[in-house]
């Protein structure tokens, strides 16, 4: 029997794409197994956002147009399976602070509101009306608690798998095959992307909160890492959402202002979690990409510059 009791708190970060945001909410709201809350981290979009949301009716208040801090105000919406209420809890940031910023501050305040899963999510993708139903139903038919996160199979708009958020496993993860589990249709993971993640509550306050430092991408492969270092992560095929880009493209594909992130924070991934590999992955990733993409030398220097002077803070909730 699927424990109802646990809360659902969907953490949802939003940047200027005010009708995918729409349609990702809306199809939160059509969950057959319902969530009870959700949190919309606005990171200071500048294409309307806090209106469509009032048009909409998730939000009944404009925050201010002068914000010197996040605001957040909790509203109130009905799901449109069994008509219960949908806290609403909106955050307009001050400042974009990027995906990395977005996910930290959602995790942390749906940590400290006592929710007991976060799902989180970026504002395009689209689950399925069963995705966190079948989340749930493979957790319990497992009966372990020392589950610390589910993951969706995430496809792109012609429904095939989104490259950007295939998640990677190994024949052993903490000794277990990743296969352990596959006659309850789920294989264990090493690491995933944050579109379509349902965590614990228990697993945040073990290991932390996601490294805001992180600004753009490698935010979710590091987080998850930390996660399987403690917990299981389990991928779950069943549970199906969409990541609508506009391509299905991988972040190692892009060289456009975010490629600096890219490099920088898998630099820092490795100074983390594959300490004894961190020198050999730098020398050999920054050759390969000047390699490349010989314009960008500069670009590359300076992420493992940053990556080795810096070294981004892991917090923990209240």
């Amino acid at each position: 029997m699927m424990n109802v009791k646990d809360t659902v708190c969907a953490v949802v970060v939003t940047y200027n794409r005010k009708e995918l945001l729409i349609e990702c909410l809306d199809a939160l709201c059509k969950q057959t197994r319902p969530i009870q809350a959700m949190y919309i981290i606005d990171n200071f979009s500048t294409d309307g956002t806090p209106d469509a949301l009032k048009e909409h009716c998730y939000i009944s208040e404009l925050p201010p147009s002068n914000l010197t801090k996040p605001w957040e105000k909790e509203f109130e919406i009905q799901n449109l399976t069994d008509g219960q209420l949908i806290r609403v809890h909106y955050v307009r940031m001050n400042e974009n602070t990027g995906g990395a910023g977005g996910f930290y501050e959602g995790v942390k305040r749906g940590y400290e509101k006592g929710y007991d899963w976060l799902w989180l999510m970026d504002d395009d993708t689209i689950p399925d009306s069963i995705a966190l139903f079948c989340l749930f139903e493979k957790k319990e038919s497992l009966k372990d608690n020392n589950i610390g996160f589910l993951c969706s199979k995430v496809i792109w708009i012609d429904k095939t798998p989104h490259v950007m958020n295939i998640p990677s496993t190994k024949p052993f993860i903490n000794g277990i095959p990743f296969n352990f589990f596959d006659d309850k249709g789920v294989l264990l993971v090493q690491y995933t992307s944050f579109v379509s993640l349902l965590i614990r509550r228990e697993a945040v306050m073990k290991v932390g909160l996601p490294i805001k430092d992180f600004f753009i991408w490698g935010d979710d492969v590091e987080y998850t890492l930390r996660l399987t270092k403690r917990y299981i992560g389990l991928y779950v095929k069943d549970s199906i959402v969409v990541h609508k880009t506009k391509a299905n493209y991988s972040s190692s594909a892009v060289i456009d202002w975010r490629y600096y992130f890219n490099i920088r924070n898998w630099f820092w991934i490795y100074r983390f979690h594959f300490r004894n590999k961190y020198v050999p992955y730098m020398l050999w990733k920054s050759v390969c990409e000047v390699i490349k993409h010989p314009k960008k030398f500069l670009v590359i220097f300076k992420a493992v510059v940053v990556s080795i002077i810096k070294t981004p803070k892991i917090e923990y909730p209240n």
